[in-house]
């Protein structure tokens, strides 16, 4: 992590020599086609960059000659606290209580735009006060710390910690292979905190035939996925829930990713192709000889395509994961290659009430040897060769839309297990407001929804935004 942030220093070095000694760029760092096609209502989308930026009329510049740099500043204060609804002997009864300062900084100098997010926060949950970044620990978490220009007009640049996102899923992945934070998903925070942040190089060229997106991570990013440290977990080895007491510890590939997506708008359709060379998000393989898990490499191809149906909106999305690791197939602590599949529709049927439906589709690929494999160590319980997942989004605006009733429920017809989340978000006023909500999990302990039954919670939170 070092490096890359030496690397980004250099870069910015770099650019303000390009400042000081390059003739000016045409205004205007917005392309002329949007960055990434409309996603559906819930799922957390990345700030777009601001539009318009004049660059100075003198040639010659200096730093004398360029304009007061101005600073755009604004955040929130946020206050949540949360309860589980029963009693878990691998973790304490508070499932979230903490205070988060939120400040976002923006300042634009000639045709750079740089953009500071970070949140300075007090956790009782949390026992670990030292930072780390790449996991979110500790009294900081940095969310965007980046520099973003033209250097052509068909072309833009962002360096440096970003927020990234694409796809047509709602709260369901399967091109976007950036880093999640699960940990603040099923506990309670904010919808935005699902998306962790990426220490990216993210290059995006506009043509009139298509679209290209590449995102480069020079070191690999991983979720920051559910180890016990604040949700119970079941493991496979001791049959058993585990929780804070035996956390997941997990071995870190020092390498790169790479991304890409080409995309392009053919009349009301949104097309739009998907690459991703690099390691499985969460650490799902084990090293016996370590007693440690890891990330095992996996490289994947997909598509995507939404468009009007009806009175409302479709997507469909298709990739494959190549788990091309050297007999994986046949290890039973390494997950086998898999196609998944999602299909969905969104209707506001009146005024104010939007519903939403989908399909998603796990498909193991190689099961007989993964069924061999772990009948070999004798496991107890093994995945279906077909894992299928509904979801049903409900959500209702009311008293002059101020209040957003809201209700996401997860179904999984193959595991007998669910996941519900009901939401209550009240904008009191402009700098007010107020959120009730939970978690409820159903369904056995070595199913996935249901390993996380001990973690049912209800929380509340009051927000000050400025």
């Amino acid at each position: 992590m070092p490096r890359f942030y030496l690397f980004v220093l250099l870069s910015l070095s770099l650019c303000l020599q390009h400042v000081v000694a390059s003739p000016p760029l045409p205004s205007g760092l917005s392309p002329s086609v949007p960055v990434a096609p409309a996603l559906p209502s819930g799922l957390f989308k990345a700030p777009p960059l601001p539009a318009g930026i004049e660059p100075t009329q003198n040639s010659n510049h200096s730093f004398s000659s360029l304009k007061e740099p101005f600073f755009d500043l604004s955040g929130f204060w946020d206050i949540r606290s949360g309860l589980r609804t029963q009693g878990d002997s691998h973790q304490q009864q508070k499932s979230i209580n903490e205070a988060r300062l939120h400040l976002a900084l923006q300042t634009e100098l000639d045709t750079l735009t740089f953009t500071l997010n970070t949140d300075v926060i007090y956790d009782e949950t949390n026992s670990q006060r030292a930072i780390n970044l790449d996991k979110g620990q500790g009294w900081i978490d940095l969310r965007q710390a980046n520099v973003a220009w033209s250097p052509f007009s068909f072309m833009d640049i962002k360096i440096g910690r970003q927020i990234l996102t694409w796809g047509t899923g709602d709260l369901i992945f399967i091109n976007d292979l950036f880093p999640k934070d699960w940990q603040a998903f099923f506990t309670g925070r904010d919808l935005e905190y699902l998306k962790a942040p990426s220490d990216a190089i993210k290059s995006s060229f506009f043509t009139d035939y298509a679209n290209l997106d590449i995102v480069y991570t020079p070191r690999f990013d991983a979720d920051r996925s559910i180890t016990g440290e604040k949700l119970s977990y079941y493991s496979p080895l001791t049959n058993s829930l585990q929780g804070e007491h035996q956390l997941i510890k997990a071995d870190r590939p020092y390498s790169d990713e790479l991304a890409l997506r080409l995309y392009k708008n053919i009349g009301v359709n949104e097309l739009a192709l998907y690459t991703y060379h690099g390691y499985w998000k969460s650490p799902m393989a084990y090293q016996p000889s370590t007693n440690k898990n890891r990330y095992p490499v996996m490289r994947s191809l997909g598509a995507s395509l939404r468009r009007p149906l009806w009175k409302g909106i479709s997507n469909v999305e298709l990739g494959y994961y190549d788990a091309y690791e050297h007999a994986a197939k046949d290890n039973p602590f390494t997950p086998n290659s898999e196609v998944r599949l999602l299909l969905g529709y969104e209707q506001e049927l009146i005024k104010n009430l939007t519903l939403s439906f989908q399909y998603y589709l796990e498909w193991m690929q190689d099961y007989k040897h993964y069924k061999a494999s772990m009948l070999s160590i004798g496991a107890t319980h093994q995945r279906h060769e077909f894992r299928h997942v509904l979801t049903n989004r409900i959500s209702v605006l009311t008293h002059q839309q101020n209040i957003n009733w809201s209700l996401f429920t997860f179904y999984s017809p193959s595991d007998s297990d669910a996941y519900i989340r009901p939401n209550i978000h009240y904008k009191i006023n402009d700098h007010w407001a107020i959120e009730t909500g939970g978690n409820i999990f159903i369904g056995k302990q070595y199913r996935f929804f249901g390993q996380f039954k001990k973690n049912n919670n209800l929380y509340a939170a009051i927000r000050y935004g400025f």
